[in-house]
């Protein structure tokens, strides 16, 4: 590619990267000429997923089933990443799941311990492991470091009533970004959280429905509108560059000036 946002060559990882905002990440990778390992579990949508990224310029991709709320399955997922690319330059750990309930005293026990499996947990093991790969890499004499990217919420600043499961899953991914940013610096490896406004995915519903939840919601955003995954493209594509090398420790709100308004 050659231009300043070039991914050539850059192997990056997307969980849940066959839909939604993970999806749009990496088809600003793929636009740049970089190589992707999606990770999700729907094996139909990923094929999908792949066709569309293969068609906006990707290097190669492949996709691989993973559940990344067990341990052992990023694990795997990483060592068949290496096994068919060779190397890892680039997570993006967005999997995760939308909150149920509208108050602390509905939401069972269980689905906070099951929920946390996913967004907290498996977020966490997805971005170590990266890096461990990452951190191998350039003590063996690679220069190119990583990047390290956890999407977070606007929930990091904002009270959300009854979603403490999604709100505190996401401060804890966003806390362990900054700690691993201090951390993995001296090595080039950058760590940097993509805070999302409201973004309309397959996940909120689609046609009439989603047209509704935009039209609703969009005087509320001074840009008027509501996100798509489409605007998560740039910042991928940044991310995974060069371009962002100085970059780290950082949480980078997209959310047409939300949280900024008057």
């Amino acid at each position: 590619m050659g231009g300043l946002f070039d991914c050539t060559g850059k192997v990056t990882v997307v969980t849940g990267g066959n839909g939604g905002i993970g999806l749009g990440f990496a088809t600003g990778v793929a636009r740049m000429g970089g190589d992707l390992a999606i990770w999700a579990r729907d094996a139909e949508k990923s094929a999908r997923a792949r066709a569309q990224l293969e068609a906006s310029g990707a290097g190669r991709v492949i996709a691989y089933k993973v559940d990344v709320s067990e341990e052992d399955n990023i694990l795997d997922g990483y060592r068949r990443v290496m096994a068919d690319f060779g190397r890892v330059d680039c997570v993006f750990a967005n999997s995760g799941a939308s909150p149920r309930y509208n108050s602390a005293f509905e939401m069972p026990t269980e689905h906070w311990y099951e929920f946390q499996k996913t967004a907290l947990h498996g977020a966490f093991f997805t971005l170590r492991e990266g890096a461990r790969l990452m951190k191998e890499r350039v003590e063996k004499g690679d220069s190119k470091g990583g990047s390290l990217v956890a999407c977070g919420s606007l929930s990091l600043f904002q009270g959300l009533p009854g979603k403490m499961e999604y709100a505190a899953s996401k401060a804890a991914v966003a806390a362990a970004i900054r700690c691993l940013a201090i951390e993995l610096a001296p090595l080039g490896i950058r760590a940097n959280v993509v805070a999302p406004g409201l973004i309309i995915t397959p996940m909120m519903g689609e046609g009439a429905r989603a047209e509704a939840v935009a039209q609703h919601f969009a005087p509320t955003i001074p840009m008027k509108r509501t996100g798509y995954p489409e605007d998560f493209e740039g910042i991928g594509a940044y991310l995974c560059s060069d371009a962002s090398s100085f970059m780290t420790g950082e949480t980078i709100t997209i959310d047409g000036g939300y949280m900024v308004r008057p």
